[in-house]
């Protein structure tokens, strides 16, 4: 029988190294490759077609809100559990909009682990018990889910404003995006417009406020 195939995204060392120790522990399963951030995550989705991509949200250069999303346009075949120690609502939500098919805490044990991966395999869709819970709650208490306000931006806008708040410069973020700085000032201006923000630091602001990025990064 082929293992399951997993790759494993996850932008701190020591943590990415406990989690594939994890995986390797569970029969049938091969991690096939290792990132660091998301835009590596889809390098090598497209090089090893896994089955299932493991991946964390907050990263560096691009999260895993975004990855996902977009690798859901571009390889629909690998299927996402997304990895986290959010338990917001607001973030299972964005999840599930950008096609992930699970979402795992990162306080989960090994037995919850191998419940989500055989879960996705199988086709379901797989949410930690508390996740899950907060979710019914509020349909049961009829609570609409709240707008999110990155869905008023493009793709290429929410990657410019997430490189913005990382404190890269212009010319650093026209260089990883292989655009001209003219474009990159263009998408700034535009992010400004749309979000009603006339200055970097407010949009690093909200660039926090929504978890593209973390206060402390």
């Amino acid at each position: 029988m082929r293992p399951l195939r997993v790759l494993l995204a996850e932008d701190h060392t020591l943590v990415r190294a406990g989690i594939r120790a994890l995986l390797e522990s569970l029969d049938g399963v091969e991690v096939v490759a290792e990132a660091a951030d998301g835009r590596e995550a889809l390098r090598l989705a497209q090089a090893h077609a896994p089955d299932i991509l493991l991946m964390d949200i907050t990263m560096k250069e691009l999260n895993g809100l975004e990855a996902t999303a977009r690798l859901a346009k571009e390889r629909s075949a690998t299927r996402v559990i997304i990895l986290s120690m959010h338990a917001d609502q607001a973030y299972v939500r964005q999840a599930l909009q950008a096609g992930a098919a699970g979402y795992l805490l990162k306080g989960a044990d090994l037995a919850e682990l191998e419940l989500a991966l055989k879960a996705v395999t199988r086709g379901d869709t797989y949410l930690s018990p508390s996740v899950s819970k907060g979710l019914v709650g509020d349909l049961l208490n009829g609570k609409a889910p709240e707008a999110n306000p990155l869905d008023e931006l493009t793709l290429r806008q929410r990657e410019v404003l997430q490189l913005v708040a990382e404190g890269k410069t212009t010319k650093e973020i026209a260089g990883r995006l292989n655009l001209s700085i003219k474009t990159v000032e263009t998408h700034r201006a535009q992010l400004m417009e749309r979000l009603n923000i006339h200055d970097v630091a407010g949009l690093v602001k909200f660039a926090i406020r929504v978890g593209l990025v973390q206060a402390n990064e």
